[in-house]
């Protein structure tokens, strides 16, 4: 499995007016449109994510039971629900800002993922397994992927970038320590009098 990087640009609104460009390293692993071979690992990442799969199904029907068995139960957790989508509502994000990642996925079917562009991979994200459009089969883990692009262009500024900081020089230094210099002995010179 080869891991390599690549930089791609990605912009993200600061101050919600202006944009600015950001350099993002973004990773690769192994390269999806290829012939590709299962290893070791594949097969445990796999299997570690139907097991996990497995628990949280036992667990969704144990708490489905209780919610039947108690109607103020159920009612909470609908308004969690709620609540939670509400939120993720609130998340939505500008093409832009959406990275789209090609993978492979463990089933050997290529598939595409997208991610918020500030995380350098699908697996940073939380993206360890998906659904398969191809096979249907759910929690297929990713075993190879690598960065297509942004969703969208970023827009242009509306205003321009601010010339950076102009770095003093060694004599505007020197005259502002001696400033500081006599401001610190009057100070003491105040706290002693």
């Amino acid at each position: 499995m080869v891991d390599k990087t690549v930089l791609l640009h990605g912009r993200v609104d600061a101050a919600s007016t202006l944009a600015v460009m950001r350099e993002v390293e973004y990773r690769s692993s192994g390269v999806p449109l290829e012939e590709y071979e299962l290893t070791h690992g594949d097969h445990r990442r796999q299997k570690q994510s139907e097991e996990i799969s497995e628990w949280v199904r036992r667990q969704v029907e144990e708490d489905d039971a209780m919610c039947r068995a108690d109607p103020e139960r159920a009612e909470r957790r609908r308004q969690a629900f709620e609540n939670v989508a509400r939120l993720m509502q609130s998340f939505k994000k500008a093409d832009h800002a959406i990275m789209r990642w090609r993978v492979r996925l463990y089933c050997g079917h290529i598939i595409e993922t997208e991610a918020h562009y500030t995380y350098t991979d699908p697996l940073s994200a939380g993206s360890y397994s998906r659904r398969c459009s191809e096979c249907g089969e759910d929690r297929q883990t990713i075993v190879a992927y690598e960065p297509i692009g942004l969703r969208g262009e970023p827009p242009e500024p509306t205003e321009p970038l601010p010339p950076p900081p102009k770095k003093p020089t060694r004599a505007e230094l020197e005259r502002r320590v001696k400033t500081l210099e006599k401001e610190n002995e009057r100070l003491r010179a105040k706290l002693n009098g």
